[in-house]
């Protein structure tokens, strides 16, 4: 099984880089925090997948790499309510963001609920 092959990889490396993309017009004084940490959080997401998948011969370890992976999404989650709640993002954007994020999350929940699909 590659990583890339997962659909929670796929969705959550589009949302990494759609956060990429509109991180980019965000003001310089937010490069080294808000900036950042949006870009770090949302990229780990994907990244832990792909470590659990590497894991995957041991059931704990693999379900702690997703959770892990589930964690920086929710922070992620939070990074865009900030962009929002600051006029970084438009409502529409931040709501679009969100709904992929959500999606990422109930992929992943599926995932650590289901371990033996994957394993």
């Amino acid at each position: 099984m590659r990583f890339q092959d997962l659909l929670a990889y796929k969705k959550s490396f589009e949302v990494a880089m759609a956060i990429f993309e509109v991180s980019k017009s965000f003001p310089s004084e937010e490069r080294y925090s808000l900036t950042d940490q949006a870009r770090r959080s949302s990229r780990s997401v994907s990244a832990n997948i792909a470590e659990a998948t590497r894991k995957r011969m041991y059931e704990r370890h693999f379900i702690s790499k997703l959770t892990d992976s589930d964690a920086e999404n929710s922070e992620t989650q939070v990074w865009l309510e900030y962009a929002y709640v600051c006029n970084y993002i438009d409502v529409v954007s931040f709501n679009q963001l969100t709904e992929k994020s959500l999606e990422v999350g109930r992929l992943l929940n599926y995932m650590i609920k289901n371990p033996n699909k994957f394993l």
